[in-house]
């Protein structure tokens, strides 16, 4: 019985991932799709830069909630074990979500779910760090990437157990990656800085 449970979670966690919030409304209220302009990623950044802080704030916290469902219900049907496959599945739906040929964003929405849901001092860490970073450099990537070290450093020092820990370790670093791009872009010095519109740009993030 409780293999089916871990089944239903990861599964259910997921799809909910997958479900994007940038694309939806990017197609559907905004009239394009977010992959094919800015930055083109699926994400809340790219969102605020081509469609304006409206479309972003939204996107961010459609991308949030989904994942603090799937985390959520996980807790639910398994404990702290269920919130961490909850979590880490719905990070990689969001990533690669099945919905949308498996191009999607980068998981710094998602991500600052599970910094909460693995405790609230976590994500404040995590979003002074982002906050401080991106205002300062203007990279919204450098303060994503250090948020999500932040998590992963936090997760490590304080005594969050074992499935949160895990949870604080696996879904930081899948951002991290995911940021290999951006990462080659900063060390190169060439990395844009983030610029909020209405209409779309050109311009990598």
């Amino acid at each position: 019985m409780e293999i089916i449970k871990y089944i239903l979670v990861a599964v259910g966690g997921y799809l909910l991932g997958s479900l994007s919030m940038s694309i939806i409304m990017s197609k559907r209220v905004m009239g394009g799709d977010v992959r094919e302009q800015g930055s083109g990623n699926a994400g809340a950044t790219n969102m605020a830069r081509v469609f304006g802080w409206g479309a972003g704030f939204l996107t961010l916290a459609g991308d949030v909630g989904k994942a603090a469902l799937a985390m959520y219900i996980g807790w639910l049907l398994l404990g702290d074990a269920g919130l961490a496959v909850g979590g880490i599945m719905s990070t990689i739906g969001h990533c690669f979500p099945v919905y949308y040929g498996f191009k999607g964003g980068k998981g710094v929405s998602v991500g600052l779910a599970v910094a909460f849901a693995i405790d609230w001092k976590v994500a404040a860490i995590a979003l002074s760090v982002f906050i401080i970073i991106a205002v300062t450099t203007k990279k919204v990537s450098l303060g994503s990437i250090l948020a999500a070290v932040s998590i992963i450093v936090c997760s490590i020092v304080m005594n969050v157990g074992v499935a949160k820990l895990i949870l604080g370790i696996t879904v930081p670093a899948l951002v991290i990656v995911k940021h290999k791009d951006n990462i080659k872009r900063l060390l190169n010095g060439t990395e844009k800085d983030f610029k909020p519109g209405k209409k779309p740009e050109n311009v990598k993030k």
